[in-house]
C-alpha cells in the first residue's frame, strides 16, 4: 500500500487555505442527516464535538469518565503555544513552525506543522472568547512565558492549571451543543472495537462501564480522540485510566500505527519514591523559566543543598547549552539529567534526581512574584514530598509523559481506514520525534476546533456513505469479537493480579525501551514481552463478572492490549537504527553525547500494518520531504 499524505500543492503558507477552498462542503440543511461518532472527551474530542455540533451535524460523544471534565487534558499545567508575538521579541508563525520542526528532530511532516502554527493564533482568540482566564500583565494584556526549545515567549498560561481552564472552555461549548440537541453524551463507555463496513469506518462497539452491557453505535464517520499510550510504561505522568485500547483496536482493524517508538520523557517530574506508586506527578516545564537545574560537581556529595556553595555546583544545562540554558527541549534535558545521575552525581536517597532551585529567582523577583506564577505547583510539590520549594530546591527526574507516535493520518487527519479520523495525541502527525512543551494543548484544540470541521465535511461531501444499521453483519462480528475477548480474560482464573502484570510490562518497557535503547536490550525486550504475554493469558486473575460494574475487567482489557502493543513499541525502536529526539539509541550518538540522526536512511514515517498477534507487522514508509527547513545537526548551544 502506498501512503498518500494528501498534502496540497503550492507554497507552504498557502497550503491550508488552498485545501479549505478545494474541500467539498455539506450544506447546512444536509448536515443534520449525518451522524458522527467522537471517541474521547479531552481537548481534541470535546472541541471537535462542540464544533461539529455547532455546524449542525448529529454527534455522539463517548468517554470513559462520568464527565468530560475528568479527561486527562485537565492535568496539563504550563501553557499553550501561539505565534501571537505579543512580546515583540521576534516570534512569528514561521518561527513557531521552525522551532517545532527542529524540536522534533526533523521527523515531522512540514505541511502539518505549518498549519498547526497558522491556526495557533486563532486558538487563543477562541479560548479568550470562551472566558478562559489566561494570565495577564499589569496593563491587562495577555501574558506570555518561555518554554523549552524556543528563544521567544509564546506560551499563554493560567498559572499551572492551563489544561484545566482550556478543558472547561471546551466543556462549556460542548454542553451548549448538548443542550441544543446536536450532541448526545455517552459517559462511562469504553470503545472496544471499530466497525468497518465496505472498507469504511461506520461505527463502534463499546462497553457500558456501569452495567457491563455491550453497545453498538453506527455513524457516517468516526473521530478517535482517545489520547496517548504512555501508561504502557506503568509509571508515567499520565492518568492511570489513560490507555491504548481504542487506538489499538482500530489498528487491528486496519489503521496503520506510526512511529510508536517516539515516546517523550519529561525532565521535570517528582522522582519515584517506592513500589506503592501507580503514577508519577509532573512538575510543569514552565518552572525551568525561573528554576535553575544543578547537581553537585563531585560524585557522592551528600551535603544538604544549602551547604553546597556555587563553586561546588554544576549548573550542567547552563554549562552545556549556553544559548538555551535551562530551556533546552525535553529530550535534551532528560538525557542530560540521566547522564549526571549515571556519573554518581544525582541527589536524594536514590541518587536518581537533580535539583531545580528557585533561590536565585526568589532573591531577584521576590517570593510573591514566584508565588503568583507557580504557587499551585509549589503547593502540589509540598503536599507530595513534604518539602517546601520556597525553602529548599525541588528534586526532579525524567519520566514518561507523552506519545508522539500514534495512528497514521494524512493531511486531512484521516487514517488508512476511510472515515476514521484521528485527532490530538492519538495521531502521530505534528511533533516528530520530540514534542516541544506547550504544544500538546495547541495540537488538540487545533485539530478539534479548526481542522476536523473542514476535513470531515470534505469526506462526507465527497464520499458515498450508504445507510448502515447496527444489525449489519459487521456490527454483529465486532460485537462477538469484543464479547469473546471479555470471556477469554475472565476464564483464565489465574493467581497473579492485573496490576502485577501491568507493573511487569512497564518495567520491561522502561528498562529496555525507555530513555536509552540499544540493539541487545530491544531484542531482549521483545523476547520478554512475548513471554509475559503468554503468562498473562495463563495466569491473570480477573475477579467479578461481565454483566456488572467491574473496573478490574476494564483494566484487564487495557493491560491485555498493552501486552500486544509493547511488542510493536520495541520493534519500531529496534528497526530505527538512529537516534532522534526522544528515541535515543546508544549506538548512535555524537562524541559529546547528542542524538545522531541518519537522514539518508531514516527520514521517513514508519507506519506499521497489523498482521496478527505475534506476527511481524508490515512496515510502510512515508518519505519526509523538507523544502522549508533543511535538516541539520540540532544544536542548542
Amino acid at each position: 500500500m502506498t501512503l498518500d499524505s494528501r498534502i496540497p500543492g503550492g507554497p507552504i503558507a498557502e497550503k491550508w487555505d488552498r485545501r479549505k477552498f478545494e474541500n467539498k462542503l455539506v450544506n447546512p440543511a444536509n448536515r443534520r442527516k449525518y451522524d458522527i461518532i467522537v471517541v474521547g472527551t479531552g481537548l481534541a474530542g470535546a472541541s471537535a464535538a462542540a464544533s461539529l455540533g455547532e455546524l449542525g451535524y448529529q454527534v455522539k460523544l463517548f468517554g470513559i469518565h462520568d464527565s468530560p471534565r475528568r479527561a486527562h487534558s485537565i492535568a496539563a499545567q504550563g501553557g499553550i503555544n501561539a505565534a501571537k508575538n505579543y512580546r515583540n521579541d521576534g516570534d512569528s508563525i514561521y518561527r513557531l513552525f521552525y522551532d517545532t520542526i527542529k524540536g522534533g528532530d526533523y521527523r515531522a511532516r512540514e505541511a502539518n506543522v505549518y498549519r498547526l502554527a497558522q491556526v495557533s493564533v486563532d486558538i487563543i482568540d477562541q479560548c479568550v472568547a470562551q472566558g478562559v482566564p489566561f494570565a495577564r500583565e499589569y496593563g491587562g494584556l495577555l501574558d506570555n512565558r518561555s518554554f523549552g526549545g524556543a528563544q521567544v515567549s509564546r506560551t499563554f498560561y493560567a498559572r499551572g492549571q492551563t489544561g484545566q481552564q482550556l478543558l472547561l472552555g471546551a466543556y462549556q461549548s460542548l454542553m451548549r451543543q448538548v443542550d441544543a440537541g446536536t450532541v448526545d453524551m455517552y459517559p462511562r463507555r469504553e470503545m472496544l472495537d471499530l466497525v468497518v463496513v465496505n472498507g469504511q469506518a461506520r461505527g463502534i462497539v463499546c462497553r457500558n462501564l456501569v452495567t457491563g452491557e455491550l453497545e453498538s453505535h453506527a455513524g457516517h464517520a468516526v473521530l478517535l480522540c482517545s489520547g496517548g499510550y504512555g501508561t504502557v510504561f506503568y509509571l508515567s505522568t499520565n492518568a492511570v485510566n489513560s490507555n491504548v485500547t481504542a487506538a489499538w483496536r482500530a489498528h487491528k482493524r486496519g489503521a496503520f500505527f506510526a512511529n510508536p517508538c517516539f515516546t517523550q520523557i519529561h525532565p521535570t517530574c517528582i522522582p519515584v519514591s517506592g513500589d506503592h506508586q501507580s503514577k508519577l506527578t509532573l512538575m510543569s516545564e514552565s518552572l525551568r523559566n525561573d528554576g535553575r537545574v544543578w547537581v553537585p560537581k563531585n560524585p557522592g556529595d551528600k551535603r544538604p543543598p544549602a551547604q553546597i556553595p556555587d563553586a561546588d555546583r554544576d549548573y550542567y544545562l547552563e554549562r552545556r547549552y549556553p544559548s538555551f540554558g535551562n530551556l533546552v527541549p525535553r529530550d535534551v534535558a532528560s538525557r542530560a539529567a540521566k547522564a549526571v545521575c549515571d556519573e554518581g552525581r544525582g541527589v536524594g536517597e536514590t541518587g536518581l534526581s537533580v535539583y531545580l532551585d528557585f533561590a536565585d529567582a526568589i532573591r531577584r523577583l521576590g517570593v510573591e512574584t514566584i508565588r503568583a506564577r507557580y504557587g499551585n505547583l509549589f503547593d502540589m510539590y509540598k503536599r507530595i514530598t513534604d518539602e517546601d520549594p520556597y525553602q529548599v530546591p525541588m528534586r526532579i527526574y525524567p519520566a514518561v509523559h507523552y506519545a508522539m507516535g500514534g495512528l497514521w493520518v494524512d493531511y486531512n487527519l484521516m487514517s488508512t481506514i476511510p472515515g476514521l479520523f484521528v485527532l490530538g495525541e492519538a495521531n502521530f502527525s505534528d511533533h516528530g520525534a520530540n514534542r516541544l512543551g506547550a504544544s500538546a494543548l495547541m495540537q488538540g484544540l487545533a485539530d478539534g476546533y479548526f481542522v476536523a470541521p473542514y476535513t470531515v465535511a470534505n469526506y462526507l461531501g465527497g464520499t458515498p456513505t450508504p445507510a448502515v444499521s447496527t444489525d449489519h453483519d459487521a456490527f454483529k462480528e465486532a460485537r462477538a469479537a469484543s464479547q469473546g475477548r471479555i470471556d477469554q480474560v475472565l476464564a483464565v482464573k489465574g493467581s497473579r493480579t492485573i496490576r502485577q502484570f501491568h507493573r511487569a510490562i512497564g518495567a520491561i518497557c522502561w528498562d529496555y525501551v525507555g530513555m536509552a535503547r540499544n540493539e541487545e536490550g530491544l531484542q531482549k525486550a521483545i523476547t520478554e514481552i512475548r513471554r509475559l504475554r503468554d503468562e498473562f493469558w495463563q495466569d491473570v486473575s480477573v475477579p467479578g463478572d461481565k454483566n456488572n460494574l467491574n473496573p478490574s475487567l476494564d483494566y484487564a482489557g487495557r493491560v491485555a492490549d498493552y501486552m500486544e502493543f509493547a511488542e510493536l513499541l520495541a520493534l519500531d525502536a529496534l528497526e530505527r537504527r538512529e537516534s532522534c529526539g526522544g528515541h535515543f539509541r546508544e549506538e548512535f550518538q555524537t562524541p559529546d553525547g547528542e542524538a545522531l540522526r541518519k537522514d539518508d536512511q531514516f527520514s521517513y514515517v514508519a507506519a506499521w500494518e497489523f498482521q496478527g498477534v505475534g506476527t511481524r507487522p508490515a512496515l510502510h514508509k512515508e518519505p519526509l520531504v523538507f523544502e522549508e527547513v533543511h535538516p541539520s545537526q540540532r544544536s542548542y548551544k
